[in-house]
């Protein structure tokens, strides 16, 4: 009787396992706010600081956003909520105030006292179908530039830029997925 091997089996995880494992670490990083830095140099603000602060200022204006489309086509409004709240959530985890577009205003706009720094009430599309492309566009604008700031900024905040970038490509695909 001829001696066969059994047949081999790759040691060690496979590519798909690796590749899932990494997805999922930066989905289990989550957006959790920042921790107080013990760091006690005297420094004006680093690229970090300003990085963290941009990337609330950009949360707070989606949101903003998000209010905007609400206001203007209320029947989007289950729809767009969990995902306006999440936004909410990403300003506050960057360090903002997180108020901005929280609750929209008459005129689509959020109050003064909501931002420190007002913008002008964003345009919304008349139709329900441009106001959603128009946010999904945004969503990936903005997961995009997060994507490309990962190179220049420390490990934690990279990690939650990481993050936030992966949910508002996330976003932009619960947009349009019903635009097919």
């Amino acid at each position: 009787m001829p001696f066969t091997l059994p047949p081999r089996t790759p040691s060690g995880p496979r590519r798909r396992s690796l590749l899932a494992s990494a997805a999922g670490t930066f989905v289990l990083v989550g957006c959790s706010a920042p921790e107080s830095s013990t760091d006690t140099t005297d420094r004006s603000p680093s690229a970090e600081d300003r990085a963290r602060a941009r990337a609330a200022r950009d949360s707070e204006s989606l949101a903003a956003r998000y209010g905007a489309v609400i206001t203007a086509h209320p029947p989007l409004a289950a729809r767009l909520k969990p995902l306006r709240a999440e936004v909410v959530r990403h300003a506050k985890a960057f360090g903002g105030a997180g108020t901005a577009g929280s609750r929209p205003s008459a005129s689509g706009s959020p109050s003064a006292s909501a931002s420190a720094h007002p913008s002008p009430s964003p345009t919304v599309p008349a139709a329900e179908k441009d106001a959603l492309a128009d946010l999904a566009s945004a969503e990936r604008t903005l997961a995009d530039q997060r994507t490309k700031a990962l190179l220049a900024v420390p490990g934690e905040l990279a990690r939650l830029l990481a993050s936030v970038a992966a949910a508002g490509a996330a976003h932009a695909f619960l947009l349009t997925e019903g635009a097919k």
